[in-house]
């Protein structure tokens, strides 16, 4: 009896939808660009970050940005496990006219804005350093925007980040499924055997909860291995906090922190 109840245990906590933890918060993108405060300044000028006092790095809402300066030759995201990152802007014909006026690699550049009926306005381009982006215009969403994953199976993929991170399962606009975490939504698409994102243009993803120790252990309890243990750091702010990695799924690299303060 006492098997059987720890072979139901193990069955159930596989099942289920979340870990036992607290919800995650989605806390940073660890972007490649050889010259990190000139793409903290990019991304100030053309998407709306803020400066929050770290060299190399700007944030949006809630969401940092971060840059390494050591990979000079980081392959694109196009073609990795995350495809790209959308922003929401309130008028995005404006927003473009001036990305045109300053050069920026708009795709399809005679007409970069089209709608999705149901959806919104959207446009892509690609910043310097290679990370694809997507524009669109979304009052209901502002700011940083999206996640979008390119992978193998997506639906288990988010299933994946649903299990191991939480989130609000949801549809955007009633039409694309996929996870919230506060304002930012993970979306993944179908993509045959996607490369993995570290030393790309998006190194890693990031998500926070606020008891790494005790999220460790129920993430190793759903057969998630860390390539990193969770170690104590002080980031350059001199803030002390704890940080750790996995590997999720099509190789996508995460960096899961317990934020200092």
């Amino acid at each position: 009896m006492k098997a059987l109840s720890s072979t139901l245990a193990l069955t159930l906590l596989a099942l289920s939808p979340a870990v036992a933890h607290a919800q995650s918060d989605y806390h940073h993108m660890h972007f490649s660009a050889p010259d990190t405060k000139a793409a903290a300044a990019w991304y100030t000028e053309h998407m709306g970050c803020e400066d929050f006092g770290r060299d190399g790095a700007c944030q949006i809402g809630s969401t940092q940005m971060i840059w390494f300066g050591d990979r000079p030759d980081a392959a694109p995201s196009v073609g990795t496990g995350v495809d790209h990152i959308g922003f929401s802007f309130p008028d995005l014909e404006a927003k473009v006219a001036e990305w045109q006026a300053a050069g920026l690699d708009l795709e399809n550049p005679d007409q970069p804005i089209h709608e999705v009926e149901g959806l919104f306005k959207l446009a892509f381009l690609t910043d310097p350093w290679g990370t694809r982006i997507e524009a669109v215009e979304d009052a209901e969403w502002p700011a940083f925007h999206h996640i979008h994953l390119a992978s193998a199976d997506p639906e288990a993929a988010i299933d994946w980040y649903e299990r191991i991170f939480g989130g609000e399962r949801d549809n955007l606009k009633g039409m694309i499924p996929g996870l919230r975490y506060g304002g930012v939504w993970l979306l993944a698409r179908q993509a045959d055997a996607p490369a993995g994102t570290r030393g790309t243009a998006i190194d890693h993803l990031g998500f926070a909860f606020p008891n790494l120790e005790a999220a460790a252990a129920d993430i190793r309890a759903q057969g998630v291995e860390f390539t990193m243990e969770p170690r104590p750091y002080t980031n350059p702010l001199g803030q002390e906090m704890q940080i750790s990695f996995v590997m999720g799924p099509d190789d996508v690299f995460i960096e899961i922190v317990q934020p200092g303060t």
